[in-house]
């Protein structure tokens, strides 16, 4: 709330600087805001009584939009990459799957590896299973398992998470 929405009959002013101005009416205090060409905001409104600040409120509402920017700027949005490969994959196709993994790793995304039966290969999970624990195991420099593989349906799945570094 700013300047004429606030209504309480008594409020605690602190000043543009930070000082305790003390309890005063909401009138007065709009007044002593106007005065300085700034504007009245209630930054408590839970408290007893209410506090509010005198403070330039357009230029606060830029220095906040400007951390927030910041602040964004600085976060990184990992994605879920995903490799799929089938239990009968040469070694050759196998490095070069690996490699596509190591390199979504390095760009601190999780990998996301499927392997998918087809026909009866889905009797034979056993398979996909060491499969996956081998492409685990050549994707270890880079990443931590965090989804052991799981069998969902006719696709076995395991999630990769890039290690942290640090």
């Amino acid at each position: 709330m700013i300047n004429g929405e606030i209504r309480d009959k008594e409020i605690r002013l602190v000043g543009s600087d930070g000082s305790q101005l003390g309890i005063m009416s909401a009138r007065e205090a709009q007044k002593i805001a106007n005065s300085k060409n700034l504007d009245l905001v209630k930054i408590a409104p839970q408290a007893k009584p209410p506090v509010c600040k005198v403070m330039d409120y357009g230029k606060y509402k830029f220095e906040l939009a400007k951390r927030e920017k910041e602040a964004k700027k600085k976060q990184h949005i990992v994605n879920i990459k995903e490799v799929r490969i089938s239990p009968s994959i040469d070694s050759h196709d196998f490095n070069t799957k690996v490699n596509h993994a190591l390199k979504f790793l390095k760009s601190g995304d999780k990998v996301k590896v499927t392997v998918r039966f087809r026909g009866r290969e889905v009797h034979h999970s056993s398979l996909g299973k060491e499969l996956l624990q081998r492409f685990a195991g050549a994707a270890d420099e880079l990443g931590n398992v965090e989804k052991q593989p799981k069998l969902e349906g006719r696709n076995m799945t395991m999630i990769i998470a890039p290690k942290q570094h640090g």
